[in-house]
């Protein structure tokens, strides 16, 4: 086993010595929590195990699992291509086309199933949409890779939030290895400077919203504990109750340590007559790129106010006075096109050739139908 990569757990992560830099400081406060207490303190719909691999003294947070299918997709591949699937193909407007591949979704499930599709270690998953990568090299991701065949054996091993514009040196060290690249959404990506008079003037319009309807954009530093019950449930409107319940749910646990530590810039549109906080966004930034996981505002409030169309121009003004990468996530597609995004297709790099014939064929059935089938109906709907 590579002498390079050391494990901890919540037993021994006192014995680890995090690196005095930037990303070290912020993986210690970020990580050492969620060994300290189960995942469901902070994130209610997460049940996995958190550890710590170094390579090469950089810690990178893993999660074990093995099972349990009623749990968030960020730590199960068989909620993100399986139930979420299912919630989504609404959105294809087709009866007839949802009805196929419902019936598909639901065969595809029962033979994940039965190779025990959810037995499977997640590699630098920060339990959250998008996992931006710390500056670790080809060969540090395979290093982690080897250690993990040895320390798991019969586990799928997966990394996720991969694509070609982001990750593209990773990706060919992990197919180089013997990992299929299974494709898992569409994403959007502003680049700095790169972005059309129209859609600086789109932005520019949003922004002004702000003013219009009496809203004044506040910091972290502005943001208060009496705040938090209320990021939580601008979250929730919008992820969970708006999109799905198997987005992660963030707790109100999971807010004040953000507001503590910084593991989240948190920003937020504050009513300046009423006082009261109707949208927020918490990003975090790794590498030359930022994504904002937290996302969330008002929706009963009159759509015409525009708390989206503000809280996108809030961000996209924070990622360019910081002159870095945006990572938009997916959905709205048309909308973060209009404003200069440009779109991109995300994978898992998975690791499969240690698991049973059963597992392997489903995780090559999943990557043949969503090449096919899944990404094309996708980037065919703008979504």
């Amino acid at each position: 086993m590579n002498s390079r990569v050391i494990q901890y757990d919540r037993h021994s992560v006192d014995q680890l010595e995090w690196p005095d830099t930037e990303y070290g400081r912020y993986a210690r406060e970020y990580i050492t929590p969620l060994l300290e207490r189960d995942t469901e303190y902070y994130i209610s719909n997460v049940h996995t195990i958190v550890k710590v691999l170094t390579v090469d003294g950089i810690p990178v947070p893993v999660t074990v699992n093995d099972g349990n299918y009623d749990n968030s997709y960020v730590c199960s591949p068989y909620t993100h291509y399986v139930s979420y699937a299912r919630e989504e193909l609404a959105l294809l407007n087709n009866r007839m086309l949802e009805g196929a591949l419902s019936i598909m979704l639901g065969g595809m499930g029962w033979l994940l199933r039965q190779g025990r599709f959810n037995r499977v270690i997640q590699v630098n998953n920060w339990l959250l949409s998008t996992n931006l990568y710390p500056a670790l090299s080809a060969s540090q991701l395979t290093e982690l890779l080897e250690y993990l065949r040895h320390a798991y054996p019969g586990y799928t091993i997966m990394y996720r939030s991969l694509s070609i514009e982001t990750s593209g040196d990773l990706i060919g060290s992990l197919r180089g290895y013997g990992c299929k690249l299974v494709p898992s959404r569409q994403i959007y990506l502003l680049q700095q400077n790169s972005t059309g008079s129209k859609a600086r003037w789109l932005v520019k319009r949003d922004r002004s919203l702000l003013a219009k309807h009496g809203y004044t954009e506040v910091s972290p530093a502005e943001i208060t504990p009496e705040d938090i019950n209320r990021i939580v449930e601008l979250y929730r409107l919008l992820y969970i109750d708006k999109y799905s319940a198997y987005n992660p749910q963030f707790t109100e646990a999971f807010i004040a340590l953000a507001l503590e530590r910084g593991t989240l810039q948190i920003y937020g549109l504050r009513h300046e007559q009423e006082g009261r906080l109707d949208a927020v966004l918490g990003f975090y930034e790794r590498d030359g790129a930022m994504t904002a996981p937290l996302f969330g505002y008002d929706t009963a409030l009159p759509q015409s106010v525009g708390l989206y169309r503000m809280l996108s121009a809030v961000l996209i003004g924070l990622a360019g006075s910081r002159g870095l990468l945006l990572h938009e996530s997916s959905g709205v597609g048309q909308f973060k096109r209009n404003r200069g995004a440009v779109g991109a297709i995300e994978y898992s790099a998975v690791y499969d050739q240690d698991t049973s014939w059963l597992n392997r064929c489903g995780w090559s059935f999943l990557e043949l139908l969503l090449r096919r089938i899944g990404m094309p109906l996708i980037q065919k709907l703008k979504l």
